[in-house]
């Protein structure tokens, strides 16, 4: 073989070899990638599965989980329907699970935006699971009508710990601030020989307040996002009111069960309602006033698999919705009411 063909043998080999290498770096990119994906819908899919599926169904059509038929309109939408879930972006479902709960009552309800999901059948996540938990639900939701998550999640890990660390280095900073007012002050105390005037650093010390308090809600951020959201535990309430105050709340109570929060998606009283949870048409009997206002403050400090999720219900809501519980007396049926289960 002469010098000339064995240069061009070398030539092609190498960008052969060049060729292949980059082939293989494209598989393997992509390989990553659909490992990641699959993870993370794997991870969706077992989350849909414990707190979604009894009333989205397994492929999300409608009429499909068993609890679909038995609630209140406006009922799930179909998650399967290309045409009509293409239309929302990744963020809109994740706000949809993520949410603030809304008083839909007409005239006396909160305020709700044209554009604002505020839907009393479709409970909130927000305080159930991790923003990170919540991002694999919406992966998985997107295979229910052939598409796929484009939302950054790594990336928004990423800003938020950004975000942590320049508010750090904030309260770094203001904190040296403080420190060297509070020097100055001490300093021009003895000179004069008084005491220390507070007044001296009370600009320093509320810009210190302030940014701690962003120091703490960035942390609280982080963890959220690959922790499930923790509360303080709840103490025992006193109940004891006016039967007049007691009967006024239990109205209360009677409106934001169905108008705010939902309840009759998952739990029946008489014939209306859904099959996920207890009936409670008899709740006054057999449920302490104390223990439901616990529960429904924060269920999974009691129960941490159940699938009722943390509503968010503030004080004054639990208070109302524990008195209306109460008021349901309704008469011992003549056979046993069946246990719900999955069909």
């Amino acid at each position: 073989m002469t010098a000339a063909r064995k240069r061009a043998t070398t030539k092609i080999r190498k960008l052969l070899l060049a060729g292949a290498v980059v082939a293989v770096g494209a598989v393997a990119g992509t390989a990553g990638c659909a490992l990641f994906q699959s993870e993370q819908v794997a991870k969706g899919q077992k989350l849909y599965a414990h707190y979604c599926m009894h009333c989205h169904g397994e492929h999300g059509r409608q009429n499909e989980g068993y609890n679909w038929g038995q609630m209140p309109d406006p009922r799930p939408k179909d998650l399967s329907n290309q045409g009509e879930m293409s239309t929302f972006k990744d963020e809109e479902i994740y706000g949809t699970i993520s949410r603030d709960m809304k008083d839909t009552t007409p005239e006396v309800g909160d305020k709700i935006g044209d554009d604002e999901f505020a839907v009393p059948t479709m409970p909130t996540f927000k305080y159930t699971l991790s923003e990170e938990e919540i991002w694999a639900i919406v992966a998985y939701v997107r295979t229910l009508h052939g598409m796929s998550l484009t939302f950054n999640v790594e990336g928004r890990k990423k800003e938020l710990q950004d975000q942590l660390q320049a508010a750090q280095q904030k309260a770094d900073q203001t904190k040296q601030a403080l420190e060297a007012a509070e020097k100055k002050a001490e300093d021009e105390a003895e000179k004069k020989g008084v005491d220390v005037d507070d007044a001296a650093t009370a600009k320093e010390q509320e810009a210190n307040a302030a940014v701690a308090k962003e120091l703490e809600a960035a942390k609280t951020a982080l963890a959220n996002f690959s922790s499930k959201p923790k509360f303080a535990a709840v103490q025992r309430p006193d109940l004891t009111m006016a039967e007049a105050e007691a009967a006024k709340q239990a109205e209360t109570g009677k409106r934001l069960y169905s108008n705010k929060y939902g309840c009759n998606a998952c739990h029946q009283v008489g014939d209306a309602g859904g099959i996920v949870g207890p009936a409670l048409d008899r709740a006054g009997f057999r449920l302490n006033s104390t223990w439901v206002y616990r529960w429904i403050k924060y269920p999974q400090s009691m129960k941490p698999e159940t699938r009722m999720p943390n509503l968010g219900i503030s004080d004054p809501d639990a208070r109302a919705i524990a008195r209306y519980l109460a008021t349901l007396r309704a008469p011992k049926p003549e056979k046993p009411i069946e246990k719900a289960s999955a069909k």
